[in-house]
């Protein structure tokens, strides 16, 4: 077994253990963004990181209302911009905390400003130093390159930030029960995605709403672990440009978890299939015509984390058919330090 694969199935059982210390913590911070609400938010991430900023980034303006921007950091480590951020929150991402680039912006808003938070893995950490609070995710240490608990874990701890926030009861009740959901999610068999995609070079990732950050995080561990060039693309977008690349038998996986998004994400796999795409269709139970089986989260805010899960388990799996090490992606190493 993969330290990718070990660590995937790990990831239920530190995020029941995150959701308990964490609790009291995210509960205080909640109460206290409710008395004194951002104007808007900023995210400085990277990578996977920046993956699970999209997912918070879409969930917050859902149910706050306020506009949340990614900013490139070199905005801050070339080009000195000029922040003013008073009354605004800026929430930085990262594993290990270290990376140069990321501590600087966080720096920089905070001093212009901002009230700011850091999402971390690792406790102490120079970007939690640079940040009014750090939220500790409690994934443990993550010894593969190719990051999956740790992923899971800022998903979950984000979703637990916006329950305590938003004050959505029924929110905070299905992350009670995730945990035991998402180790269900590990199960799953997806053998058919390994079989379809064992030969593939190339193919697209879909997604909408909050689920296009599993799209973009699934697209990346494609190309690192698999060496597919994987693209992710939003439901609502593929019809654009990226549909010039489909011909026939391109792969595309379509997370099409319940909700909202849902009918047209089905619809759009439909079309997919008539112009000769060999769709993999990622669906829940009432989906009969589904390729590979979602578990249902039990809660909108929590579908991507189970879609993900299953994911992860899949994609280590097709890293070994194809001969692949996906604990040691070629060129990459475990923490990257930018400017």
């Amino acid at each position: 077994m993969s330290l990718m694969l070990e660590e995937a199935c790990n990831a239920p059982e530190r995020i029941r253990g995150q959701l308990q210390r964490n609790a009291a913590m995210l509960a205080e911070l909640g109460e206290q963004l409710r008395l004194a609400p951002p104007a808007a938010a900023v995210t400085v991430a990277r990578g996977s990181s920046d993956h699970a900023a999209s997912y918070f980034a879409y969930l917050c303006m859902k149910h706050r209302g306020i506009p949340v921007a990614s900013l490139p950091p070199s905005l801050t480590t070339l080009a000195e911009a000029p922040w003013r951020l008073t009354g605004q929150l800026a929430v930085a991402v990262s594993q290990s905390g270290q990376s140069p680039d990321l501590v600087a912006t966080q720096r920089a808003l905070a001093a212009a400003g901002a009230r700011s938070l850091a999402l971390v893995n690792t406790p102490q950490s120079p970007l939690g130093a640079a940040s009014d609070l750090e939220v500790p995710l409690y994934a443990g240490e993550e010894r593969s390159v190719a990051a999956t608990k740790s992923y899971l874990a800022t998903l979950s701890a984000m979703a637990q930030l916006l329950g305590h926030w938003h004050e959505d009861h029924d929110l905070l009740a299905a992350l009670d029960v995730l945990p035991a959901r998402l180790a269900r999610a590990a199960e799953r068999d997806w053998s058919p995605a390994i079989e379809a995609l064992a030969g593939a070079d190339r193919m697209m990732v879909i997604g909408r709403g909050a689920g296009l950050a599993v799209a973009q995080e699934a697209a990346l561990k494609f190309k690192e672990t698999c060496a597919i060039q994987a693209e992710p693309f939003s439901g609502a977008e593929v019809r654009h440009g990226p549909m010039a690349l489909i011909g026939p038998g391109y792969p595309v996986l379509v997370f099409a978890p319940p909700g909202p998004e849902q009918a047209g994400l089905l619809e759009l796999a439909e079309w997919l299939e008539g112009v000769g795409a060999r769709v993999l269709l990622a669906a829940d139970d009432g989906v009969t015509r589904r390729h590979l089986p979602l578990v249902d989260a039990g809660h909108e805010a929590l579908q991507p984390l189970a879609a993900i899960q299953s994911f992860y388990v899949m994609v280590a799996g097709l890293a070994a058919a194809r001969g692949s090490d996906p604990d040691h992606p070629r060129h990459l190493n475990k923490v990257t330090r930018t400017l």
